[in-house]
């Protein structure tokens, strides 16, 4: 690359830097976290369905294992390919496509005829819901300044958090609005609205800055930079000079330095912090509203009340989790999420064992392990642009994702086949409790901390 280019980045790094969140800030939270709102919906939505879906087409825990895990498959494959046309293309337009697959395959699931086609549209679905988080995490990150980086991320993350929370109380009230056999179909329905954020987000969405000089289109940066500078002084705020704090590392994209000798190690905590966390939020989480019904005898709207119950628990701690991030650090929150999921596997396990009522156990030890790995799924999408350079954080971020996709599809089919073969809710939490004990250990052993620090310098 050329020193120009090199000087270039250098300098909109550090205008960036000196800029306190504002309007362009709030524009691409907002859209994003629409976007991302949506993501956690359609992906989740299922799980509100499920009871419905189980009757509707008549299949067993076996087969409806099988069906939650379908867009994690087609996740996986959204992940990877989306994630390498956002580094060479941009992060806007693979934001774009993104939540235009998954909004008009939710419209064509609305329409399922049958538990193949739904099966399948659920696959295809996934390869947009897969791209999406990732690519708009690789995006805000880059506009953000190091010193309060933390906070600003996770709370547009916490949006997420809102779609798990609404998808159950949605979907009860679409039930008692439309009935259940209508209700499951206006829900894929409602999970369309993605498209019309895709085409707002078409005119609306800037690039990321970072990407635009890295790209030799540093023109087109200091437009933007322009225009948010103007900003910052127009609401009265005084500028500091721009200071190089980190020097821009400017080199081509190569998709396989994700194994190189300074970057596999921090691959490699990667990828088992996403497995682990994500087999846990989505393998159990994604099963409870049918739990609470096929094993615990609750009634569907008492089901998805308690699942809301504890998604509302999930958001409060996620705000805690941003406002203290930045000064507690992202390591200890993360070894102390996964050994609290691991107190959570634990007591369900043994209150299995001795005979206590299934959905009281189910609510407490879930709730022990959603408290647990809530912070560490949301900061996942903090912490991994962090560990990359801007010529590879999305595709970084996407491929640690991918092992979100490849948990989430193993950890449902588990679950179905841990009780279709009759081994019974301890076996299931056993399952978890270990798969937590793997995560706390590797990120006790092989990560670094990142809080307030420039990307530019992390990444050296």
């Amino acid at each position: 690359m050329s020193e120009g280019m090199t000087r270039a980045a250098d300098d909109t790094v550090a205008r960036l830097e000196r800029l306190p969140f504002g309007r362009v800030h709030l524009r691409v939270a907002s859209l994003l976290g629409v976007g991302t709102f949506f993501d956690a919906f359609d992906s989740l939505v299922i799980g509100a369905v499920l009871t419905v879906v189980i009757n509707t087409f008549h299949v067993d825990f076996a087969m409806a294992g099988v069906l939650i895990s379908a867009a994690y498959v087609g996740q996986f494959i959204g992940a990877l390919t989306l994630g390498m046309l956002a580094e060479r293309y941009g992060r806007r337009l693979g934001f774009i496509i993104s939540l235009a697959i998954f909004g008009l395959l939710s419209l064509a699931a609305a329409a399922a005829w049958s538990f193949e086609s739904l099966l399948v549209l659920r696959l295809l679905q996934g390869v947009g819901l897969g791209a999406e988080v990732p690519i708009a995490g690789a995006l805000f990150n880059e506009f953000v300044r190091g010193r309060s980086r933390g906070r600003s991320v996770l709370l547009y993350e916490s949006i997420f958090s809102w779609g798990i929370l609404l998808a159950p109380l949605i979907g009860l009230l679409f039930f008692q609005l439309f009935g259940p056999e209508l209700g499951w179909r206006l829900l894929f329905v409602f999970g369309a609205l993605p498209v019309v954020v895709a085409v707002v987000a078409y005119f609306k969405l800037p690039e990321s800055p970072r990407w635009l000089a890295e790209q030799g289109r540093s023109a087109e940066a200091g437009v933007l930079l322009d225009r948010m500078e103007a900003d910052a002084r127009s609401r009265g705020v005084k500028l500091a000079e721009p200071e190089v704090r980190a020097p821009a590392d400017v080199k081509p994209t190569r998709f396989g330095e994700l194994f190189s000798p300074y970057y596999r190690r921090r691959t490699a905590l990667s990828w088992v912090i996403w497995f682990c966390g994500y087999f846990i939020l989505y393998g159990f989480g994604v099963w409870l509203p049918a739990l609470y019904v096929k094993l615990g005898g609750l009634p569907t709207q008492d089901a998805l009340g308690l699942t809301a119950v504890a998604s509302a628990i999930y958001l409060v701690e996620q705000y805690v989790f941003a406002l203290t991030v930045d000064k507690v650090g992202r390591k200890p929150w993360f070894v102390g999420g996964f050994a609290l999921s691991v107190v959570g596997g634990v007591v369900g396990a043994v209150a299995i064992a001795l005979g206590a009522t299934a959905w009281p156990v189910l609510f407490v030890a879930g709730l022990l392990m959603g408290l647990g790995i809530s912070p560490v799924t949301a900061g996942l999408y903090l912490y991994t642009p962090e560990l990359y350079p801007t010529r590879m954080r999305a595709w970084a971020t996407a491929t640690g994702s991918s092992l979100n996709r490849v948990a989430s599809t193993i950890g449902p089919i588990l679950v179905g086949a841990l009780l279709g073969a009759g081994l019974g809710l301890s076996s299931v939490f056993i399952a978890f409790g270990v798969i937590a004990a793997v995560g706390m250990v590797v990120m006790a052993w092989l990560g670094i901390e990142t809080k307030q620090r420039v990307l530019e310098e992390l990444a050296q």
